[in-house]
């Protein structure tokens, strides 16, 4: 049976994901990898990288890692916790997120994501703890079935 294709509801260009500028390197179900270019607009007013963008980069990677996984099985992914611990400012350069599967539960994933500078210093640790639920129907079909 082919797995279904699925269809945003909105497009990516138009969501927040798209606004910070986040790029999806690798969405695997055990590994994950994202990055994002440091602008102004990303800092709070000290300079920094505001800690909320750090806390989105590992939500938005990790609820895509676990959908791509579980679309085919007709279920959805939704962040259910984040943790996120600030070690370290970053205030210029690339934001890398590496996040890596922690546990594979029938209505929960968690992972941990490290967010690193261009130097490769650890710079934030987050948990993400994702829910697993059945879609909703019409949620996800073939793209060349009719709506």
């Amino acid at each position: 049976m082919d797995e279904p294709t699925w269809k945003p509801v909105v497009p990516f260009e138009r969501t927040f994901d798209a606004l910070y500028g986040l790029e999806i390197l690798e969405a695997g179900p055990e590994v994950a990898r994202a990055r994002v270019v440091v602008r102004d607009e990303l800092k709070q007013p000290m300079g920094l990288v505001h800690g909320g963008v750090l806390a989105s980069i590992a939500e938005s990677l990790t609820s895509a890692a676990t959908a791509l996984a579980v679309l085919g099985e007709g279920r959805m992914a939704q962040g259910l916790s984040n943790q996120t611990s600030f070690l370290r400012p970053i205030m210029h350069g690339t934001i890398h997120a590496v996040a890596r599967r922690r546990h594979r539960g029938r209505t929960t994933w968690v992972w941990e994501v490290e967010i690193s500078d261009d130097d490769g210093r650890l710079c934030a640790l987050v948990r993400m703890t994702i829910a697993v639920r059945d879609l909703p129907d019409g949620r996800v079909q073939a793209v060349d079935q009719p709506r």
